[in-house]
């Protein structure tokens, strides 16, 4: 039976669980009052919200797409892999994600002693900023700067005190993309690259990467992104069209953490269908 979408769906958001704002059932509860007809919540190597969101989706009339945002490093660039219907169980992707989330965690423990050497911040200040069993990372650090006074915002944390060339912050620990790609297959999900050209075409992996990609099991590219610049867009375009990659669209929402907005970018029911289809870890949810 195919799955009817009833409505335009967003494909990458974010809940308490990772760095967002918003409870699973209230991201849910958001999307459904937005009209979207699908919303997948994929936080940061964390599957540990997709109890609550499955129990309010079925409550709507959203299909929910349950999901992760899948830490991974090329050289000394941070890429990030959309896993969608993974099965949540799957030992190998269980241990693999658990290690990223300890490294997220003393590396976080880390960047606060850098700076309580300059400012007036302590590891309770960040822990009060995450939910219970969040992944604690740089977005809770910010928070504390903000609830601090030390910065106004999110925004302001990450372009000023949190920028690399500050020195304060470093690195975790993340796979790499290819090693990502073929952990999300064998767990029976569906990968797809999080907006994979947010500094344009000088900073994108290459032509050649993303073949290996493809090779190794890539099913798509995140194309319609706030942070993908026009020129990048337009290759990833050209490589979505020569390497049978679907393309998506995604807001990327985190609730007050960020401006972006539910459904400000969405992708075609259609390639949801063929996710759907693609996918035997997990099923989607509602609807």
């Amino acid at each position: 039976m195919t799955r009817v979408i009833a409505g335009p769906a967003d494909l990458h958001a974010h809940s308490a669980v990772s760095d967002g704002t918003q409870s699973p059932r209230e991201l849910v509860e958001e999307a459904a009052r937005a009209g979207l007809g699908a919303l997948a919540l994929t936080d940061h190597d964390s599957v540990a919200g997709w109890e609550e969101a499955s129990d309010a989706a079925r409550e709507t009339e959203l299909t929910l797409i349950p999901g992760m945002e899948f830490s991974t490093r090329y050289g000394h660039r941070s890429v990030h892999l959309l896993a969608y219907l993974i099965d949540p169980a799957n030992r190998s992707l269980v241990d693999e994600t658990a290690r990223i989330r300890e490294s997220r965690l003393t590396r976080a423990e880390r960047i606060v002693e850098n700076l309580a050497a300059d400012f007036d911040i302590t590891w309770a200040d960040v822990r009060e900023q995450a939910r219970d069993g969040a992944t604690v990372g740089r977005p809770h650090i910010a928070d504390a700067l903000v609830a601090r006074g030390i910065v106004a915002d999110r925004t302001a944390a990450f372009d000023s005190i949190l920028h690399p060339s500050r020195g304060y912050v470093f690195p975790h620990y993340a796979p790499d993309p290819l090693t990502a790609v073929a952990l999300v297959r064998a767990a029976g999900g569906v990968p797809v690259l999080a907006h994979p050209a947010t500094a344009g075409r000088s900073r994108m992996l290459t032509e050649g990467y993303i073949r290996e990609l493809v090779d190794a099991g890539l099913f798509g590219l995140e194309i319609d992104h706030r942070e993908n610049t026009a020129e990048g867009k337009r290759m990833l375009r050209l490589y979505a069209e020569r390497y049978g990659l679907v393309a998506t669209g995604s807001s990327d929402y985190h609730g007050a953490g960020k401006p972006n907005v539910l459904g400000e970018n969405t992708t075609d029911p259609a390639v949801v269908r063929r996710i759907i289809a693609e996918a035997d870890g997990w099923s989607p949810v509602g609807a």
